[in-house]
């Protein structure tokens, strides 16, 4: 049994991350915006490479536990590459049949500048609520909202820190949501008594999030009318405007509302735009098939890369799309990261790395800090929010019940500290999604995902007042 055998030690642990950490710097110093190309994944592979030596060569773990791992991670995340494969898909799409770009052009006549950054993200935390996904948000919403955005002149960071920090208020508090269901559950604690309990972190998270996002807006100088009309306008010339193509997200609505699962709620919307384009865009799709032929047309939307030219060179850029293709990159990457993971997990690093942070549990605030803390880590070595989720559940779980803590307060916390944060992490399978559905670089919009970055520390802080933490007299070990 691994449970038998000796563990490297925390500095020796500490090594693979190290090393990522610099080959990952080393990368994007040499690439810059092309890392994701292959450089990244080679420096996953390479330090997965690193840990299986170390694990084999001085500690006697056998391949096959290390294969294992690798496999599980990998098949833990099937249901997210179909889904990226799809939201490609979709992207394309709902962009060529002219969906997005009917919501840019009547969002920017009803969203006013002022107010723009704060109604983007509680548009996004609205719509993420309803569906329980940040990553169809984004997608979707989130892609026209940008648009609306850069039309109004704010800075792509500013727009996707708003669209990202509302999409994930939604995705923590969701009942419909997978991580939200994954964090009580890891954790046995009732669904809705664990979504009421971070209500207590995440609705003041939201609240300053959104006070920042105001007064951004009011500073914000508003004298582009000229650029927004041409904007418009340009929209106008190119695709065929009509509220008939706003059913497309209706009936998304109406499915996500009837809580049909993703993957199919994702693939009819794609489908439904695609025959809308036949409908609404035949012009488009023979341009983009370049010898007249729609079907070519409709189906390199789906898969392929596509661009139209404009009168605008903002609006060319933006309803370029990429389509499935564009997505492999991403998986890739996710697939190589999780190689990574379940080589820190087989190898026994990553439980010797966090059993650290259990040494500073002296007290209410000091314990939910170490757990922040362990969800930031395993973010950072597992880059994937799925596993450090359940990680964190399970490392913990003994010692808040053994200290008397309701389970809900490790449920909390763990989603404060993961669920949260997985998008600001470039090489994470969510700042990695994120990066790629919207264009905008991870560290780029990092800066502006005010709520992201508020909510591990709103729950140390709550934590440090003691608010409705019930610590219960431990009486027997059970």
């Amino acid at each position: 049994m691994n449970s038998a055998k000796k563990i490297p030690s925390p500095l020796v642990s500490l090594f693979p991350i190290a090393f990522l950490v610099g080959m990952l710097f080393a990368t994007i110093h040499t690439f810059g915006s092309d890392a994701l190309s292959g450089g990244s994944q080679i420096s996953l592979l390479a330090t997965t490479g690193m840990c299986v030596f170390i694990g084999m060569a001085f500690y006697r773990i056998p391949w096959k536990d290390y294969e294992l791992a690798i496999t599980n991670n990998i098949s833990g995340v099937a249901t997210a590459i179909i889904i990226l494969l799809i939201i490609g898909a979709l992207s394309g799409t709902w962009m060529i049949s002219g969906v997005v770009p009917t919501l840019i052009y009547y969002g920017m006549q009803i969203i006013h500048p002022n107010f723009f950054l704060a109604s983007t993200c509680i548009i996004c935390a609205l719509v993420s609520v309803m569906t329980g996904s940040s990553w169809t948000t984004i997608a979707t919403i989130g892609i026209a909202l940008l648009g609306i955005g850069k039309a109004q002149g704010f800075e792509e960071g500013w727009i996707a820190g708003a669209i990202i920090s509302g999409a994930y208020f939604g995705d923590k508090i969701s009942p419909l949501s997978d991580t939200t269901v994954l964090a009580s559950s890891v954790t046995e604690t009732p669904l809705f008594s664990h979504i009421r309990y971070m209500m207590i972190t995440t609705v003041p998270s939201l609240l300053i999030t959104l006070v920042i996002f105001t007064v951004m807006g009011l500073t914000h100088e508003t004298n582009n009318t000229q650029q927004i009309a041409e904007f418009t306008a340009a929209l106008d010339a190119k695709f065929n405007i009509t509220s008939w193509l706003l059913a497309v997200p209706v009936i998304t609505g109406i499915l996500i509302a009837r809580r049909v699962p993703s993957v199919i709620t994702l693939f009819l919307s794609t489908l439904l735009a695609g025959i809308f384009a036949f409908i609404f865009q035949p012009g488009l799709l023979n341009e983009i098939a370049e010898d007249g032929n729609m079907f070519k047309g409709i189906m390199m939307t789906f898969y392929g890369s596509t661009s139209l030219q404009t009168d605008s060179d903002m609006l060319t850029e933006l309803i370029a799309t990429r389509g499935m293709a564009g997505m492999m990159n991403t998986i890739w990457l996710i697939i190589c990261a999780m190689c990574f993971g379940g080589a820190m997990t087989a190898s026994g690093m990553l439980r010797s790395i966090t059993s650290l942070f259990v040494c500073f549990m002296k007290n209410t605030a000091s314990m939910v800090a170490s757990t922040v803390c362990s969800g930031l880590f395993l973010n950072l070595a597992t880059a994937d929010q799925y596993i450090s989720i359940i990680l964190t559940g399970n490392m913990f779980s003994n010692v808040y019940a053994k200290k008397g803590y309701e389970s809900r307060l490790l449920s909390r916390t763990t989603e404060d500290a993961v669920t949260v944060t997985s998008p600001l992490i470039p090489w994470n399978t969510c700042g990695m999604t994120q990066a790629t559905i919207l264009s905008v670089p991870t560290l780029t919009y990092l800066p502006y995902c005010f709520f992201n970055l508020i909510s591990p520390v709103m729950s140390i802080f709550i934590a440090a007042i003691g608010y409705k933490i019930i610590k219960k007299p431990v009486n027997n070990p059970g």
